[in-house]
């Protein structure tokens, strides 16, 4: 018997509910990686974000100074 079943003799086959489950497990994980996904886009998006928030505090902390050292300079000979 090549072609035996391995269940009893019954034929195997695959029932409406059991494939709904399959169907929205495999939903549930393409929506759990898209998430995923979006959450990594979003963390490196604050990150450049801090970077250029960092970049524009150092930058007006630099104009300030200048314009604090500015007439000190303006003094020395």
């Amino acid at each position: 018997m090549a072609d035996a079943p391995d269940r009893y003799g019954f034929e195997a086959f695959d029932c409406a509910p059991a494939l709904r489950l399959e169907a929205t497990e495999r939903l549930t994980e393409l929506q759990f990686n898209v998430q995923r996904e979006r959450i990594v886009r979003l963390e490196e998006m604050v990150e450049r974000l801090e970077k250029r928030l960092w970049l524009a505090v150092y930058g007006v902390v630099a104009a300030i100074l200048a314009q604090a050292f500015q007439p000190l300079l303006a003094v020395l000979p």
